[in-house]
């Protein structure tokens, strides 16, 4: 456990000082992301799984999940039912909403793997990376979740599948959604 921290902390000691060198002034968190909880989540548009359009910040009513995943990702594989079953059934109906972010893949191949994973909550199409970057480093892994309060702040952030955590998520976007 201690060797495991020690490398976490020289992995940010290195991503920092890469950072430095290179001129970019974005702070790099745990897991690469580029944002933290209290952050204001970066907006985007991007297009969805059924034909129509997704800005973020025109959705300021809602609690928003993102979920980064893509097709050829196992981990993401495993966790969406769990998103499908446990939180957007039960939540469909109610002021939120999930993206399936599709990392760096064409529509079709969305389509099928939005088809093949037999879930209905939209994928957003994400084709060249833009929008997974303004979260999480160039070369940062997918399999991550990012809930967004109905005032644009973040309120959780995820990084695989682990199912302790994911319970975790599952009350903190339960209790938002529900308050009120």
């Amino acid at each position: 456990m201690k060797i495991k921290n020690i490398f976490k902390e020289l992995l940010f000691l290195f991503f920092g000082l890469v950072g430095a060198i290179s001129g970019i002034s974005q702070e790099v968190y745990e897991h690469q992301y580029l944002v933290k909880v209290g952050d204001e989540a970066p907006d985007f548009e991007t297009h969805l799984s059924d034909g129509s359009s997704f800005r973020l910040s025109e959705n300021r009513d809602k609690v928003v999940m993102l979920q980064f995943t893509a097709s050829w990702c196992s981990v993401c594989r495993k966790e969406m039912p769990y998103i499908e079953n446990d939180i957007w059934k039960e939540l469909q109906d109610e002021d939120f909403i999930v993206i399936g972010m599709d990392y760096k893949e064409e529509a079709e191949k969305v389509m099928a793997f939005a088809k093949d994973m037999n879930i209905t909550y939209l994928l957003g199409l994400d084709e060249t990376g833009e929008i997974f970057h303004k979260y999480a480093l160039e070369g940062a892994g997918v399999t991550r979740n990012i809930i967004i309060d109905k005032s644009g702040k973040i309120i959780f952030l995820t990084r695989l599948f682990e199912k302790k955590e994911f319970d975790a998520m599952k009350k903190v976007i339960f209790k938002e959604v529900r308050s009120q």
